[in-house]
């Protein structure tokens, strides 16, 4: 069985799994892409690596990545296809502080399909231990902004995008949770369906099951 974040749905690894007859699963995973196992997998594109470098979110992930037992951070491409001025030096000295300060190993990919082909030979090599990991990891806050921003991305539907437009447009959460549906409509990316979802959450009564 391998784990999936939700929100790696239409990702085309998650499209190499199913041609590949893998068993997955779909969770809202806080930390981590992929959980094969008692390993936790970060997937990131080397241009997405590069930018979470420099936006100061990548060493957060990492740290987060951490509250599992194991962890393997898969980076797919190449230097080549770095699309920014950036010194390629400073990007291998964050690949060896991860390695040797996190003891995070890192697995270096061509493209999805070969991610999608270590994930399987991951999950057969797991298959014969039969070994599982709880994926409650957290994600760590680290600025109210933050904190206001996951709150809203843990509502069906709503990415880190869709959370940020909404902030920007009604500034509080209260103001949020109080808005109709024709003003949440005038925000992009929020379709009826999910507005209907996230109202029918927000108005609900709590029944402890």
């Amino acid at each position: 069985m391998i784990i999936v974040d939700n929100r790696e749905k239409n990702s085309m690894v998650v499209s190499e799994l199913v041609s590949n007859s893998s068993e997955i699963r779909f969770e809202r995973l806080e930390v981590a892409d992929y959980i094969v196992g008692d390993i936790a997998i970060e997937r990131k594109t080397i241009n997405d690596f590069v930018g979470s470098m420099f936006n100061k979110r990548l060493l957060r992930q990492i740290s987060e990545l951490k509250q599992y037992k194991k962890q393997i951070l898969i980076i797919e491409g190449s230097y080549d296809d770095i699309n920014t001025k950036v010194n390629i030096n400073a990007v291998k000295g964050m690949i060896l502080s991860i390695i040797f300060d996190f003891n995070i190993p890192i697995i270096f990919s061509r493209d999805s399909e070969e991610t999608a082909s270590f994930l399987y030979l991951l999950e057969k090599k797991q298959g014969k231990t039969k070994k599982e990991t709880s994926f409650k990891a957290k994600r760590r806050a680290s600025s109210l902004a933050e904190h206001q921003r996951f709150i809203l991305e843990s509502f069906p539907g709503i990415g880190p995008k869709t959370a940020k437009e909404l902030l920007k447009k009604f500034k509080t959460i209260k103001k949020i949770t109080n808005a109709s549906e024709d003003e949440l409509k005038k925000v992009k990316k929020l379709n009826g369906n999910k507005i209907k979802i996230i109202k029918k959450i927000i108005d609900a009564k709590y029944l402890e099951r």
